[in-house]
């Protein structure tokens, strides 16, 4: 039986505590013993012992004949005298087998224990506190003879182990825990001098902390009603035994492990991802912690620090996934990364994904993680510059060149980094750095037989990225300036094939939404005819359902294509030419502008007084100009 299995336990780090586990299939040697111990056939008689003394016994011939009956049973069942059913009644097994299977049954006996209840928990704990004492005693009084602390440490060893099925009923369990004060005693533990007894204690905490653990009784109030409730119940036990942790300096403790482990070391390497493991836990149930872990630990350099790192591991991968989840949406921490060089950091780290693609998906998956935190950065004002001035730009124009994996990221990291008026000193350095042959490769469809490959992106999401970019760079480079006349010549040449293009990528995406307009136009008669009031409530998410589904990339479209026939006469020409051949015309796209800028707020307020909305300003424009075409 495995008891690993059973409560869904992690492996454990090579010097920790050895639990006892059967092999899969009892070896050779094992059999001998086990027979050896029930039936020893004598293949002739055996000595006496030389000065004809002790308790040596001769074979005797009512041995032999109970090892004859023993071999005539097991003829019988092959042969099948006594069963006429054949093999289905008669058991079907040999000796061999049934000693593996009376093996398998007493491991399973000797591993199986009484279920813990609450006065079982108590006892462990005072056991526990006891063990704990005894170890501080022998360390204190022969701190240089470790054979004198050994078996306490043994002890305590196995005693933290026990904490680990806690979670079978965190309601339970957790608040005796909190109550008994034992808390305190295992925090006090990751200092401890034995750095195997700080990650035993940080894999407890790991594990009375995962979020597995609200899962596995959401997954049981689902079949049960008797249930209801205990999903809420355990996570108010959760919440306060995080509390108690956190009250208890778990922080400090926990980073302070991460510098004094070495990772060269197996076991400290594992320690190090359990750590990280146990703050992506206490991320997980509660993201504003998120502020407190960087303004009161290091753990943010430490992280950078990691990334940083040439070598690639599990826990740099592990370190680049717990720094994206700190930057969600969080100005604070962001700037504190800018602060700490995290943006030359990122850069550094992700150049060398410009000629060769991650080695296997876990290494995918670690660069993912830096293109995510990287538009996380760039969602600030301060950070697009420091992308400029990091050459970031220049970065993501060669990754654009290599049609590697990271190539559709990197066109990515640009929508993000070109966007609003923040973003215009990185479109003019987009131009300069000559990327819009590159990127219009991409935007042409080019080379992309290559891309049919794992982890690669959907055309649709890159589409809306490539469309992003042009509508930013439309915005943002200054009329007449040699930036923007090298972007409305690339519309011009080639008989206005990025034209062609353009109202391709339109009507793929008139395609998709038209599917989820059908939806919600259903679901509006279906409300209306149960006389059902439709709510600002209601229309908007139906306004974000359809944006999702391609209402913003046609949005995107028609906002360029707008820009493309004010810039240009013969554009405007083919552009008619090519949307009246699917019986459309400028009145569709003015259509889609229209509600483009309906949807689009005022600026944050300022001393009172709302600021324009530039794009909003360009949108009413590009209709008054559209609608004079009709």
């Amino acid at each position: 039986m495995d008891i690993d299995k059973m409560f869904k336990l992690p492996s454990l780090p090579a010097s920790a505590g050895q639990k006892r586990k059967m092999p899969d299939a009892p070896t050779p040697e094992m059999l001998k013993k086990y027979k050896a111990a029930e039936v020893e056939p004598s293949s002739g008689p055996q000595p006496l012992p030389a000065n004809g003394k002790g308790k040596g016994k001769a074979a005797t011939v009512e041995e032999e004949d109970d090892d004859d009956a023993y071999n005539a049973a097991d003829r019988d069942i092959y042969e099948g005298d006594e069963d006429d059913e054949g093999r289905f009644f008669g058991g079907g097994l040999n000796n061999e087998q049934q000693q593996i299977l009376d093996i398998f049954d007493k491991a399973g006996d000797e591993e199986d224990g009484p279920t813990l209840d609450l006065p079982g928990l108590r006892r462990q704990l005072g056991k526990f506190e006891r063990i704990v004492n005894k170890n501080a005693e022998m360390r204190g009084k022969f701190p240089d003879d470790p054979s004198k602390f050994i078996e306490s440490e043994s002890d305590l060893d196995g005693a933290l182990k026990q904490f680990l099925p806690l979670t079978q009923n965190p309601p339970l369990f957790f608040p005796e825990l909190v109550k008994s004060g034992v808390i305190a005693l295992l925090t006090n533990l990751l200092s401890h001098e034995n750095t195997d007894i700080a990650i035993d204690v940080i894999e407890v905490v790991r594990e009375l902390s995962d979020e597995d653990v609200g899962a596995e009784v959401d997954d049981l109030e689902e079949e049960e009603d008797e249930e209801s409730g205990k999903a809420y119940k355990t996570r108010l036990a959760m919440g306060e035994l995080i509390d108690e942790l956190l009250n208890n300096s778990l922080l400090d403790l926990l980073v302070a492990n991460l510098s004094r482990l070495n990772e060269e070391e197996e076991t400290d390497s594992q320690g190090v991802f359990h750590i990280l493991g146990v703050f992506e836990n206490l991320l997980s149930f509660m993201p504003p912690l998120a502020e407190q872990i960087v303004n009161d630990t290091n753990l943010l350099p430490w992280l950078l620090n990691r990334i940083k790192q040439k070598e690639y591991d599990s826990n740099k991968q592990y370190a680049s996934e717990i720094l994206a989840i700190l930057l969600q949406d969080n100005r604070e921490i962001i700037l504190k990364v800018g602060e700490l060089d995290g943006m030359d950091i990122l850069l550094q780290g992700l150049s060398q994904y410009r000629k060769k693609d991650p080695g296997d998906s876990e290494e995918v998956e670690y660069m993912e993680n830096l293109f995510d935190v990287l538009c996380s950065l760039l969602s600030q004002p301060e950070m697009k510059k420091a992308f400029v001035d990091n050459e970031g730009v220049e970065l993501m124009v060669l990754m654009m060149k290599e049609k590697l994996l990271a190539k559709t990221r990197a066109i990515k990291v640009l929508n993000y980094a070109l966007q609003t008026e923040d973003g215009s000193e990185g479109c003019e350095k987009f131009v300069q750095a000559l990327g819009l042959k590159t990127f219009f490769s991409a935007f042409m469809g080019k080379g992309e037989g290559k891309k049919k490959k794992l982890n690669a992106t959907s055309s649709f999401e890159d589409e809306e990225h490539l469309l992003g970019i042009l509508v930013s760079l439309f915005t943002n480079l200054a009329s007449d300036t040699p930036e923007r006349i090298r972007l409305i010549a690339k519309f011009v040449e080639n008989g206005y094939e990025k034209v062609d293009r353009l109202l391709e990528m339109r009507e793929v995406a008139e395609s998709r939404l038209r599917g989820v307009e059908k939806d919600i136009n259903m679901e509006k008669r279906v409300m209306q005819a149960n006389k059902e009031e439709i709510t600002d409530v209601e229309e908007t998410e139906w306004y974000l359902r359809r944006i999702d589904s391609g209402l913003s990339s046609l949005q995107n479209a028609d906002y360029i294509l707008a820009w493309v026939c004010m810039e240009d006469d013969g554009a405007m020409t083919h552009a008619r030419l090519l949307l009246s051949r699917k019986d459309q015309s400028f009145k569709n796209v003015i259509a889609v502008l229209t509600e483009f800028k309906d949807n689009i707020g005022e600026d944050d307020e300022e001393e009172g007084e709302a600021q324009p909305n530039l794009q909003k300003m360009i949108l009413e424009q590009l209709i008054a100009f559209m609608e004079g075409l009709e």
